[in-house]
């Protein structure tokens, strides 16, 4: 039986989307220094929705001496207790206006508002008031009993999860009594400049928090700055490769949270219908726009077959369209160059003999779209096994034995992630304690807490956020 779903689309008229934006210094938009334009779409519509900066070397160079300043006069010196009652402001300001930024982030970014809506947001508020707790319990968090703010942090976040990458970095280092220069990425920036407003709002002193906007070039300025005490980066690897190298030999503190390639590792004894929603979450989540995404498939041979049939059947019935509309599943890609990407490393499965197979759905006529693809007759010497895609495409791999399952998911230069799925308390333990990922999933995939840290191994990274780890990342320990 096959059920047709009326459009429900959620109203925009709840969002004000300001034509230009300026830069957020000192507590206040103001106007660029030496920096050009940069147009910000809808990648559902092509839509231009509006303009922004991109900071030059004198912007950034104004926005870091503002937190400089507020750092020495204001918020290092202010009292544990006196901060945490601004990121509760916060906190609460964010609930508030969810269904606002919600909106807002579907618009800028693509993804589906349900996702916007039931996972960003509510994780969003969760961060601050989770650090918000934390501002004046610092001596007891196990570093020391009189641990002390680094000064000013630089901070650089990805498209993927443009609010939700904001809350984990500016979050602890408020916290912890640092100020903060951020940068989004430039095809999602317009949710940050949104919460420069709910900074304002909630009377945060001038300083305290700078939102400049730019491409590659602005974050290069900023992480290589020489007032900035901490660099915070989300991104890709090559990116962190070029960041680490600038921050060598200074005395700044680095934090690297990278690429993955994490397997998702289903044995014949799992649950199967909860281990392909497990598989359909881990992989098309956010269109796959997720670092720690279930990219690789290691099923074990014995149920290979019978999982694919299962897969491919659910998979048929995901939605894509509309990211505004809230039956939708899988939303638009983030941009052109990285729908480029995605179909580039595509047809290179393809050409290395890969078998491919995408769900039988229309694709709109304008914007960045792609169905949810699987490749089967994978090896671990295939670059769609090995390099991060970073869409909605799914590598599928076969095993034998739990020893080789942890060779296969290790086979990889990244360890960010890797999920589960097995009726058995020991194989799960027996299998964590051998994969070199951050974080392992058992039987669930995608789980985030703000009480959980978060990082991975090789080429993944390197320290940890979120959690009581998170604040070491912050402080002179």
């Amino acid at each position: 039986m096959t059920f047709e779903y009326a459009p429900a689309p959620e109203s925009t008229s709840i969002v004000d989307i300001r034509p230009s934006y300026g830069l957020f210094i000192d507590g206040e938009f103001r106007d660029s220094i030496d920096g050009d334009t940069i147009k910000t779409i809808n990648p559902a519509t092509e839509e231009v929705l509006s303009e922004v900066v991109a900071a030059g070397p004198r912007d950034v160079a104004a926005a870091v001496e503002a937190a400089r300043r507020a750092y020495q006069t204001v918020w290092g010196t202010m009292p544990g207790t006196e901060r945490a009652k601004y990121l509760y402001r916060i906190a609460r300001i964010i609930q508030e206006r969810s269904r606002e930024l919600a909106v807002l982030e579907t618009i800028d970014n693509g993804k589906p508002i349900r996702e916007s809506r039931d996972v960003d947001l509510p994780l969003v508020a969760a961060h601050f008031f989770y650090y918000a707790g934390w501002a004046d319990k610092l001596s007891y968090a196990g570093f020391g009993p009189h641990p002390r703010p680094l000064g000013v942090a630089a901070q650089v976040i990805p498209w993927n999860f443009p609010l939700l990458m904001l809350a984990w970095k500016i979050a602890p280092a408020l916290a912890c009594g640092n100020t903060v220069v951020l940068k989004p990425a430039e095809t999602t920036p317009l949710t940050a400049l949104v919460f420069a407003e709910i900074c304002q709002q909630a009377d945060l002193p001038p300083g305290v928090v700078n939102i400049i906007t730019g491409a590659g070039e602005t974050g290069r300025h900023l992480v290589e700055h020489p007032d900035v005490d901490k660099i915070a980066f989300t991104g890709s690897t090559e990116v962190g490769r070029q960041i680490a190298r600038a921050a060598a030999g200074t005395r700044k503190r680095l934090t690297l949270e990278l690429g993955g390639k994490a397997a998702n590792i289903v044995f014949d004894d799992a649950p199967l219908d909860q281990a392909v929603e497990g598989i359909v979450n881990g992989i098309f989540f956010n269109q796959g726009h997720v670092c720690c995404a279930g990219s690789r498939l290691l099923v074990q041979e014995s149920i290979h077959d019978e999982l694919l049939t299962a897969l491919k059947r659910r998979i048929s019935l995901l939605r894509l369209g509309d990211p505004l509309d809230k039956n939708t599943d899988i939303g638009a890609i983030n941009s052109a160059a990285q729908l480029e990407r995605i179909r580039a490393l595509s047809e290179i499965g393809e050409l290395e003999g890969a078998e491919r197979w995408s769900a039988p759905c229309p694709l709109p006529d304008r914007g960045f779209w792609f169905p949810p693809t699987v490749f089967t007759g994978v090896s671990q010497a295939h670059r769609i096994a090995r390099e991060e895609i970073f869409g909605p495409v799914l590598s599928v791999l076969t095993f034998r034995t739990p020893e080789e399952a942890v060779a296969k998911a290790n086979n990889t230069p990244y360890g960010l992630s890797a999920g589960i799925w097995t009726e058995k308390g020991s194989r799960i333990l027996w299998m964590a304690d051998r994969l070199r990922a951050g974080v392992v999933w058992a039987n669930t995939f995608n789980k985030f807490d703000p009480s959980s840290p978060f990082g991975g191994y090789k080429e993944s990274g390197y320290g940890r956020e979120g959690g009581r780890h998170g604040l070491e990342a912050y402080l002179a320990v």
